[in-house]
């Protein structure tokens, strides 16, 4: 199989992220590429302390390796041992100002190789968009997910449903029965339809992004805030960090297969806190973000 058309778009989709990111922060992004010794490499693109953007990461990787790692191929038994790539973009972007959320976008293609005991390649696409907010906006909710379902909607009308009930259960934290956010979309596995049908839709995912994600942070990266924000923000993103290290199948696969550390944990937060049995008051802006964002919803009425 010839993966390069796939890199290329992948390549240059994060160029364009990341060109527009600086536009809006003002600061451009730290650039530092690296190589795998198992084979293959990636571009990371990391901001710090800019004036929009508190930390955030775009990252490129292709890799490839001789044997799946074990979350490659758990469900999957049969592709075990064979020689694989993957590749693709990743990003989370934290904001500084609490009333701006944070974002995840991911869109990425496997393939287990063929081998002389199996003649055909094994692939299939994943990814997804997905936010979190720390203050709850309803025009910011609509907005996003209206956005994930423009993506979607050339595919099927039932694509948008799945993906995005996908999306609910996925970024779930079991441990505290609790949404990591509102949601977005999430798919995995994707090879229905051929090469062709996977590969247009996760581009109209990743092409959909800036849309759904700009605008929102445009319109709150300057509202005023206080101590009492910044510290609900740090409270609220130590659930981000219990996620990411604890479920997400993502940062497994990458230590599992030798990934560069640094570019796989450039999604955690600069600050965080974590409180023993906090509840919010009722009535304040913080309880709000639990009993009417918090849930999952159709946002798109």
């Amino acid at each position: 199989m010839n993966t390069s058309e796939a890199r290329a778009w992948f390549v240059d989709l994060q160029a364009r992220i990341v060109s527009s990111l600086e536009a809006i922060d003002g600061k451009s992004f730290r650039r530092d590429e690296w190589a795998r010794p198992e084979g293959g490499g990636g571009i990371s693109r990391l901001i710090e302390e800019g004036a929009v953007l508190e930390r955030g990461g775009v990252n490129f990787s292709h890799v490839r390796g001789e044997k799946l790692p074990p979350s490659a191929s758990a469900l999957r038994p049969g592709i075990a041992g064979r020689p694989w790539e993957a590749m693709g973009v990743s990003l989370v972007l934290h904001p500084r100002n609490p009333y701006a959320p944070t974002v995840h976008l991911n869109v990425r293609l496997f393939v287990a190789h063929a081998t002389a005991r199996d003649a055909e390649d094994v692939w299939w696409f994943g990814g997804g968009m997905d936010l979190t907010p720390y203050y709850g906006f309803a025009e910011d909710a609509i907005h996003f997910h209206r956005a994930c379902h423009d993506a979607l909607a050339p595919f099927g009308d039932d694509v948008h449903a799945k993906y995005k009930k996908w999306c609910d259960e996925y970024f779930f934290l079991k441990h505290r029965s609790e949404p990591r956010g509102i949601g977005g979309i999430f798919y995995d596995d994707l090879s229905e339809g051929g090469f062709d049908r996977c590969f247009a839709l996760t581009q109209s995912v990743g092409e959909h992004y800036l849309a759904a994600y700009a605008p929102i942070l445009e319109r709150r990266k300057d509202l005023p805030y206080g101590e009492r924000e910044r510290d609900f923000q740090a409270y609220r993103r130590g659930r981000y960090v219990e996620f990411n290290l604890v479920w997400d199948r993502g940062t497994l696969f990458g230590l599992q297969s030798g990934g560069r550390t640094e570019a796989i944990l450039m999604s955690l937060p600069p600050v965080v806190k974590w409180r023993y049995d906090w509840k919010p008051e009722p009535g304040t802006p913080e309880a709000r973000l639990y009993t009417d964002f918090l849930v999952a919803k159709d946002w798109l009425g």
